[in-house]
């Protein structure tokens, strides 16, 4: 009987390795994820998990970046402490705007939101605002405590505008460029000026006081007694400087106020000194302009005695020319932004009434365009225009029906603010209900 040797199997010792093991379902996840390297990691993560070769885990783990160790914080900045806000200022009810300001940096000092400043102004995200402009900001709030001024150097020059003055004007008259000037208060040519603002004189200028007459291009024919014609540039007190004569003088023998206006072109009588000097003792105080009325989105401002004179003739003319209601309000809406409903004899360069049109732009003459029934009128349009051909009124716009009273009066007014408008329409509306 032969017996079959048994076959012995020795396991492995620890200096012999053993054979490897390897599973079907691991050979075909290692083959799975070499195929999804090249693909993004959100991908490969989201197939991972479908096919069961990861758990969500994992391919959580996967899926997150590692972070960037932090800089170390400055000793000031400790860890762990919360920002502290600042307080915003009390919101003033008027706030005027100064060189610099943005309607969102305004907003953000007094805490209040931007779209809600822009609103209660009638004013869009693209409008600009420029300096000296008014601002509501709250409704009858008592004014914040203006911040204490920044201390200025005393070295510094500073010139306050009057009426009349120009960049231009006020560079020469202190023998410097206009570049310079603009550039030392942070404008541009496009900046507009007004009375009262105080402009910065770069050092190395002479004051306006002391500088010398300035080099008028009529210079020799500007004598007292005598009439000058206005070139670019002048300003009343360039002139009175020239001819030796006081500005006030100049003003009265031309029926100026210290708020008018004037422009290339225009002549100005100049008087004579003798005449001057004598009357000098007598002369009666030329009147301020009284303050142009203020109005707010949604609010209405209350007509004075002049402004409700005004709006009568607007409506009365506008109705015998057959204009429906929402005309009527249309051109309110327009004399209200643009004169404040007072037929003011000054405005933007040679502006001038109830609706600021330019004589200089086909309007009509000075005294016709202070007509405040021809202004109306010109503003109307349509068969009883005053200058047909040359300017176009509200009647003259195709589909202005159609349009919003802000649209429609920019339509006429061709404004460089075409949303101030906005804000004088709830007023507009009660003043019509007002008088009938």
């Amino acid at each position: 009987m032969t017996v079959q040797a048994s076959r012995i199997v020795r396991p492995p010792t620890g200096s012999e390795p053993a054979p490897a093991r390897r599973h079907k379902s691991t050979g075909v996840r290692s083959r799975a994820l070499g195929l999804f390297a090249a693909l993004p990691l959100a991908v490969v993560c989201s197939v991972a998990i479908s096919l069961n070769l990861a758990s969500p885990a994992q391919a959580a783990t996967l899926s997150r970046k590692p972070l960037k160790v932090p800089a170390q914080l400055p000793a000031s900045a400790p860890t762990g402490v919360p920002a502290q806000r600042v307080q915003s200022e009390a919101a003033p009810s008027q706030y005027t705007v100064v060189s610099g300001d943005t309607v969102s940096g305004i907003a953000s000092r007094f805490g209040l939101s931007t779209a809600a400043v822009l609103a209660r102004n009638g004013l869009s995200w693209s409008t600009k605002i420029f300096p000296g402009q008014q601002l509501t900001l709250a409704d009858g709030a008592a004014p914040a405590a203006a911040p204490a001024p920044t201390p200025v150097a005393s070295e510094l020059t500073r010139y306050s505008i009057v009426t009349g003055d120009t960049i231009s004007g006020i560079a020469a008259a202190h023998g410097i460029s206009v570049a310079a000037a603009l550039s030392a208060n942070g404008l541009d040519r496009a900046s507009i000026i007004f009375p009262g603002q105080s402009l910065v004189i770069p050092s190395g200028s002479a004051p306006a006081a002391a500088a010398p007459a300035v080099a008028l291009a009529s210079a020799t024919t500007a004598a007292p007694g005598a009439r000058h014609t206005i070139a670019t540039g002048e300003t009343v007190s360039m002139i009175a400087a020239a001819t030796g004569v006081s500005i006030r003088a100049i003003l009265q023998a031309n029926n100026l106020g210290w708020s008018s206006i004037i422009y290339p072109g225009q002549e100005l009588a100049i008087p004579a000194a003798a005449a001057e000097s004598v009357a000098a003792a007598s002369v009666t105080p030329l009147p301020a302009p009284a303050p142009a009325p203020t109005a707010a989105l949604g609010q209405v401002t209350p007509l004075s005695d002049e402004m409700r004179a005004n709006a009568r003739i607007i409506v009365a003319t506008g109705r015998a020319a057959g204009v429906s209601d929402q005309g009527l309000v249309v051109a309110l809406v327009a004399a209200a932004q643009e004169s404040g409903l007072r037929n003011v004899n000054y405005g933007d360069r040679d502006s001038l009434g109830l609706f600021q049109q330019r004589p200089g732009k086909g309007w009509g003459s000075p005294d016709q365009v202070m007509d405040p029934v021809r202004a109306s009128l010109a503003f109307f349009g349509g068969a009883g225009n005053p200058n047909p051909g040359v300017t176009r009124g509200l009647l003259d716009i195709v589909g202005w029906e159609g349009l919003t009273v802000t649209q429609a009066a920019q339509a006429v007014q061709l404004s460089a603010f075409p949303d101030y408008y906005a804000k004088w329409e709830t007023s507009a509306r009660s003043w019509l209900a007002e008088l009938g």
